[in-house]
Formats: C-alpha cells, sequence, structure tokens
C-alpha cells in the first residue's frame, strides 16, 4: 500500500473548494475594516493629499479627483493595508492560529495522518483540554514510576552509569594508573 505525498497544493486546492479560503478572505477583511488605527491613517493621508490641496482641485471632478488621489496615495495605502493584513495572518493567538490549525486538519485528513504533527514553540504538542488532562495524568504516573526504578537501581550493581561517571571513573584511575583507559571492561567484552 503506496501512501501519495500531499502537496502544498492539494491542500490548497481542498481549501478553495471547501470554501474555507472564501471564509478566511471575509474574516480578515471585516478584521480590516474594524482595525481603527488603519482607517484613521488613511484619512490622514487623505487629508494630507497633495491632489486635495493644490490650488484648482475644486475645479474638478470628483473622478478626475478620485483617479488623481489613486495614483498619489495607493501605494503607501496598500502597503499599509498588506502589513495589517500579515500581522492578522501570522497572529499565533487570533485568526492566524485558526488558519494554521485549519490547514494542519485539511493536511491530515487527506494523508491519513492523526494531528497534531507540530509541536508548539514551548516543545508541547497542542492537545485539547480532556486530551491534556488524560496525558498530564499519564505523565505523572510515567514519572512516579521512573523514580521508583531509579531507587531500585541505585542499590543495585549492574545499573548504567552515564558518560560523566563513566569519565570521573576513568580519569581517576589512570590518576592512579590502576588500568588501561582505553581497555573496555571486561564485562562489556564479546565473548572469544
Amino acid at each position: 500500500m503506496g501512501s501519495s505525498i500531499i502537496t502544498p497544493e492539494d491542500v490548497l486546492e481542498t481549501l478553495m473548494n471547501d470554501g474555507t479560503i472564501d471564509a478566511i478572505r471575509l474574516k480578515i477583511i471585516n478584521q480590516l475594516k474594524a482595525n481603527e488605527e488603519l482607517k484613521n491613517n488613511t484619512i490622514t493621508m487623505v487629508e494630507q493629499s497633495k491632489v486635495l490641496n493644490t490650488p484648482g482641485a475644486e475645479r474638478q471632478t470628483k473622478r478626475e479627483l478620485f483617479d488623481a488621489l489613486r495614483r498619489e496615495l495607493e501605494t503607501p495605502v496598500l502597503e499599509k493595508a498588506s502589513k495589517s493584513v500579515w500581522e492578522i495572518i501570522l497572529d499565533s493567538e487570533g485568526l492566524g492560529k485558526e488558519i494554521s490549525e485549519t490547514v494542519e486538519k485539511v493536511f491530515c485528513r487527506l494523508s491519513g495522518r492523526e494531528p497534531p504533527l507540530f509541536q508548539m514553540p514551548n516543545g508541547d504538542t497542542p492537545q485539547p483540554e480532556k486530551e491534556k488532562d488524560k496525558t498530564e495524568e499519564a505523565e505523572n504516573y510515567a514519572d512516579r514510576e521512573d523514580k521508583d526504578k531509579d531507587k531500585e537501581s541505585l542499590g543495585s550493581s549492574s545499573r548504567k552509569r552515564n558518560y560523566s561517571e563513566m569519565s570521573k571513573q576513568g580519569s581517576k584511575e589512570v590518576a592512579n594508573g590502576t588500568t588501561d583507559p582505553l581497555a573496555a571492561p571486561e564485562s562489556n567484552m564479546p565473548p572469544s
């Protein structure tokens, strides 16, 4: 059973076909419309426009004024709007988070994988609240078992030593001249 590779284009096509892209676009537009800072900035740019403040502007038709304003302000206004859109898209708590989760769900559905695929910046994987409680409970249980095993193995002579313990022991033995530091311990030697 061969698995096909899911491309970004596959995910995008699915999002476009199921209406998700249109819904996201509408949410972005609504957030832009609600952005008072962007509105006020645009109003200020229009009020300070050279086109409107040039003598004789009052004699131009609305169409002429509008075309001249567009030529003057289109680029700076669109740059500010573009910056605001990217802030919305990249917001890790708002719509940006929703977009990431939606894309991940579609990819998982197409590839037959289980979400979550990615870890969050703090190293955790995002989980629903019910699963978090179960996971924390299981981790606490596993930690208690590990501690119990560590206690048992401390008394045991067959416990594994970590690299730093072996290095310390090796350097003491070299200093005392008791053993060859490059020789492997007899217990780890393969039978001859």
